[in-house]
């Protein structure tokens, strides 16, 4: 199956999973997950949630992520880098930096695996 992101519009989702600013998203899903390419503008973060029945892989495509991993552990990850939250995990995306970070993320549902 080939996703087309070009040929996607792009949902503005607000305050996403209780962060600040909003997600710009270009977003495949099913029953099997989320495939989403993601935009954060300058401040603006993914909310601090927990992955229930999910792993969630980020690429960083563009820009600099900051991450609040489990509470207590900070990750940054720059263009190339990748972080990994497992099922039962938790986590939050920050862009701290001057441009616009540029994200690739992958969520399979794990319900029954």
């Amino acid at each position: 199956m080939i996703i087309d992101f070009n040929s996607m519009e792009e949902q503005i989702l607000p305050r996403f999973k209780d962060g600040e600013g909003a997600l710009i998203a270009k977003m495949h899903s099913d029953k099997d997950g989320k495939i989403l390419y993601g935009i954060l503008k300058p401040g603006s973060s993914v909310g601090y949630h927990k992955h229930v029945t999910s792993d969630e892989v980020i690429y960083i495509i563009s820009g600099k992520a900051d991450f609040i991993y489990d509470d207590d552990i900070r990750e940054e990850a720059i263009a190339g880098g990748c972080h990994y939250c497992p099922k039962g995990h938790c986590h939050s995306m920050i862009n701290n930096g001057p441009e616009d970070l540029v994200f690739f993320a992958v969520v399979p549902e794990l319900i029954g695996y």
